[in-house]
């Protein structure tokens, strides 16, 4: 058996080693997700954690890690007579990014199916993680199908598989350990509430505690055995605090105004899941059983929030996570000193002030607007504010089988998941499962598998799609509103990019050529940082971006992402490709009509507003064989929905 890593030997990260060890102590937390940079203890800690929990009452064989006291009545190994509990390990389940969905859930028992010929249930991992912990490496990496099975599962602790004529339903209480970088892309939201506590860490900045790092890696690695028998007091010690922890855990008790103070931080930081107030009351009072207290204290219920709160905020666009330090102490002081209940004479003084408040309110809010409109200070490239508006619809040239992005389904897909097999004498992919069955039900007294039992999967896919907005940033009139547009456009495609698997990348330009400034991303924090600082100004090298947005389109093409490309501009070109002498109109036309050769789907949003219009916008369009569309009120929500509408 390969060595694990001692989780008392880790260098630093206490706060990760913090969050592992309260949800050793209580596991209905939920689990911890481990966020940061490659090579930061990301999995060494988790792995090691398993290895310092008390062990579990367990029957040998199991594998449905069935509690002793309440077996599952489908298990036979511990409904046998002679069934005999003993103490075993804390499952430890690794969930591998290309699991299929019947290893993870269950599936048909091939070898009973074989020689008994009769259906039998084989468990999955979640059977196999009950009572345990189920880690998850590159969680955010996770195919999507599975992520709405640990939804459910981790939503009602029950596995319940409904397939291939199976129908049974066992425990599936587990612990949840994911590690992700999100370099590599965000979380869905839901599974990211499933996680009890979130922890973001990175590689150490201290020299002398990066060299320590280094020399116990070295130690481990060159004697994984000796270096383990070093920590085995350390790691003995930590096991005990666990196993008291939980015995008392029951105990630990908190204020009324304890209770006040968690709803209270949950309010004050915007959050909207009530699972936060619960698992922070969870977390506290399992800070306080490892510090063996049985009353919580306001110290531990701030300690907990900021494992509990940052990754369920509501957070601006562009806003970086994480808590304000200086209001989570400012609150957290006032906890540890709660004002007196007042009296009936505080209350009439204080009814009687409130007029005079609410008057001083009111100067102030009259104050602020009365405040000049321009201070001097410029925010480059501010979004516009969302606006209620009617829904845009476009027309698609495609049909709706071949409908871009996750926003439908495609059926018959060469890869994806499975939800159906058919009757298929020369399948593509074959179904054993339906064959073994449609075999066993033609003739139970003699199993044979003949041509006319085989199945065909059918797989299921959704498609991503990748969103190419190419922006004119030439010195024009316009140039401030289409910068505030896309910056608004990109805010609102993003937020729910990561679910969709879209990408996003923008092309701007001006002056003598055209710039990829963001490069296809889901990421809200890079795309703040590319457009920040956009700068606008100069001629217009059309001919350049419509080139430039031919070649990122066939670059990204080959990762399976449907185009949608989006330009916006007046149509006026005036720096052309190669020669100078060259007429960069003609050019434009020329790379839109190879544009529109490659079938890639487009929309052109006119940006003129001259008193003369030249109409080179629409045939701009005509040439691409795109939408046309005039964009003089168009703002960034308006331009977002018109997308999203042409997305299907």
């Amino acid at each position: 058996m390969k060595q694990i890593y001692p989780f008392a030997a880790i260098v630093g990260q206490q706060q990760l080693k913090q969050a592992l060890l309260l949800c050793a102590v209580d596991p209905s937390i939920g689990g911890v997700l481990i966020r940061g940079d490659k090579g930061s203890a990301k999995s060494t800690a988790a792995r090691g954690l398993a290895a310092i929990l008390p062990p579990i009452r367990r029957v040998p064989g199991c594998a449905f890690n069935c509690d002793p006291a309440s077996p599952l009545p489908e298990c036979s190994c511990c409904q046998g007579e002679q069934a005999v509990a003993e103490d075993a390990a804390v499952p430890f389940v690794n969930l591998p990014l290309g699991a299929s969905e019947d290893r993870v859930l269950g599936s048909l028992d091939f070898e009973q199916a074989l020689k008994q010929a009769r259906q039998a249930f084989k468990p999955g991992l979640l059977a196999n993680a009950h009572r345990g912990l189920l880690y998850i490496d590159e969680v955010n990496l996770l195919a999507d199908h599975l992520v709405d099975v640990l939804l459910d599962v981790a939503a009602m602790g029950v596995n319940t598989v409904q397939r291939e004529g199976l129908s049974i339903s066992h425990p599936a209480r587990i612990t949840l350990l994911g590690t992700m970088n999100q370099e590599e892309g965000e979380l869905r939201p839901q599974l990211l509430d499933r996680f009890g506590l979130m922890v973001d860490v990175s590689a150490p900045r201290d020299a002398a505690i990066r060299s320590e790092v280094v020399r116990r890696r070295l130690a481990f690695e060159a004697d994984p055995q000796a270096f383990a028998a070093r920590w085995q007091a350390e790691g003995s010690a930590l096991q005990e605090q666990i196993r008291q922890a939980q015995a008392m855990l029951a105990s630990v008790t908190v204020s009324e105004h304890l209770f006040d103070f968690i709803s209270q931080l949950c309010c004050e930081f915007e959050v909207a899941s009530l699972r936060a107030d619960i698992v922070l009351h969870k977390a506290a009072r399992a800070l306080a059983a490892l510090d063996a207290r049985v009353q919580v204290s306001a110290e531990d219920i701030r300690t907990a929030a900021m494992l509990v709160l940052p990754h369920r905020r509501r957070r601006k666009p562009f806003e970086q996570s994480g808590l304000d330090q200086d209001k989570l102490d400012e609150l957290t002081q006032q906890a540890q000193n709660p004002p007196p209940p007042a009296s009936p004479a505080d209350d009439t003084a204080a009814t009687e002030q409130q007029p005079g408040e609410q008057q001083d309110t009111s100067a102030d809010d009259e104050q602020d607007q009365q405040s000049p409109a321009d201070s001097g200070s410029e925010q480059v490239f501010a979004a516009r504010a969302p606006q209620d508006i009617g829904t845009i619809r476009l027309a698609s040239h495609r049909s709706d089988s071949e409908a871009s992005g996750r926003r439908s389904t495609v059926l018959n897909a060469r890869r994806g998941h499975s939800v159906r097999a058919v009757p298929n004498a020369q399948p593509q992919a074959l179904a054993l499962d339906a064959t073994l069955r449609h075999a066993i039900q033609r003739n139970p007294a003699e199993f044979a598998v003949t041509r006319a039992d085989l199945h065909d999967k059918v797989r299921t896919a959704k498609q991503g799609n990748l969103i190419v907005l190419v922006v004119d940033a030439s010195g024009s009139m316009a140039a401030q509103q289409r910068m505030e547009q896309v910056k608004g456009t990109v805010l609102s495609l993003l937020q729910d990019a990561y679910q969709r698997r879209d990408q996003i990348a923008v092309i701007a330009f001006r002056g003598r050529q055209a710039e990829l400034v963001l490069p296809p991303t889901r990421q809200v924090e890079q795309a703040e940082q590319a457009l920040h600082a956009l700068p606008t100004g100069g001629r217009t090298p059309l001919p350049h971006a419509l080139q430039l947005a031919a070649t990122t389109l066939g670059r990204q093409g080959a990762q399976g992402l449907s185009p949608l490309l989006v330009v916006l501009s007046d149509g006026r070109a005036n720096v052309a490709l190669g020669e100078d002498h060259a007429d960069p109109w003609q050019q434009s036309l020329q790379l839109a009509g190879e544009l529109a050769d490659a079938a890639i789907p487009a929309l052109v949003l006119d940006t003129e507003q001259a008193y003369v219009k030249l109409g080179r916008a629409r045939e701009l369009a005509q040439a691409m064989r795109a939408e046309y569309l005039p964009c003089e009120q168009l703002s960034s929500e308006q331009l977002t929905i018109t997308i999203q509408a042409r997305l299907g």
